[in-house]
């Protein structure tokens, strides 16, 4: 029984699924197998089930994970403290971020943390609202917008970050252009009663995205019909699939800073759709000095 066998079934144990185990530890899945294989042989029993694609924990697998939970946190402090003591000059940062942060602000922050810290590592993973969040065992820090959710993993620490504003999109042509009194290059500036897209087809994020959630919310709470023509993954999906005719979309305001002007942006009346950004840590009980220097940074650019 060796340290890393137990902290690969600790983590194995978290996700009860190898295969994701495998990516949030950096190994193959064979290699992870194979670990799993050597600590029951160590033990003389099962210590899991294959339970459809994944794992379920046999009494014994449970309080082994126990065990195993503390010892890979404590290893975690370990590598935190040391890169403590290091400090600055070298480092690694692992930084999760859904669609819209990823694509409108992480460039920015990644080049003024760069130029200010070049011997740093940074290492980005991008996806929907709940990918990352169900990532955050393979990252340092994640950048997410909408609803943050109850399911953190413990130690998760979560920090208010930026406001953001949910527009609707259209070709200059559609009827609800003229409604809505658009104003300025691009559109921008006009205001549309959320009653009236109940008539037209729309353009949605795929299922997970932060902004579908927050649309799909004040649609029921309005009581307005959603007459969804296409789901399609991504911001610039729903862009091009509105400039195609498809419908109306709905996108991150800061998603249409440059635009061409053959859009139009309406904010939602009678009032706007707006949400919080949020920057999520976990294990933030014993952060490096890489990160708490990058979330400083966030918190700075975000106030």
């Amino acid at each position: 029984m060796t340290p890393d066998q137990l902290i690969t079934f600790a983590t194995v144990a978290e996700h009860r699924n190898i295969s994701r185990a495998a990516v949030a530890l950096h190994l193959s899945q064979p290699a992870v197998s194979g670990q799993l294989r050597q600590l029951q042989d160590e033990f003389g029993e099962p210590l899991y089930q294959r339970d459809g694609r994944g794992v379920r924990l046999t009494p014994a697998g449970e309080q082994l994970a126990s065990y195993a939970t503390r010892l890979r946190d404590t290893w975690r402090q370990a590598h935190a403290y040391r890169d403590a003591l290091r400090g600055m000059e070298q480092g690694t940062l692992r930084i999760g971020a859904s669609t819209t942060p990823a694509s409108y602000l992480l460039p920015y922050l990644i080049a003024d943390f760069h130029r200010r810290y070049p011997d740093v590592s940074l290492h980005t993973a991008d996806g929907n609202t709940t990918e990352i969040v169900g990532a955050l065992d393979s990252v340092d820090i994640a950048l997410i917008e909408g609803p943050v959710g109850s399911d953190l993993p413990p130690d998760t620490a979560v920090h208010a970050w930026r406001e953001d504003e949910i527009v609707a999109i259209m070709p200059r042509t559609h009827p609800l252009a003229q409604l809505g009194g658009a104003t300025g290059e691009g559109g921008e500036g006009g205001r549309v009663e959320l009653a009236a897209f109940g008539a037209h087809p729309l353009v949605l994020r795929e299922a997970g995205s932060g902004v579908r959630q927050i649309v799909e919310r004040a649609f029921a709470r309005a009581g307005v019909p959603m007459r969804v023509a296409l789901e399609i993954a991504g911001v610039e999906g729903v862009k091009e699939a509105v400039r195609a005719g498809m419908g109306i979309g709905f996108v991150s305001a800061m998603s249409m800073r440059h635009e061409d002007g053959a859009l139009c942006l309406f904010s939602l009346s009678p009032e706007p759709l707006t949400r919080r950004l949020s920057i999520l840590v976990p294990h933030a009980s014993a952060p490096s000095r890489v990160l708490q220097q990058f979330l400083a940074l966030c918190l700075a650019d975000g106030a």
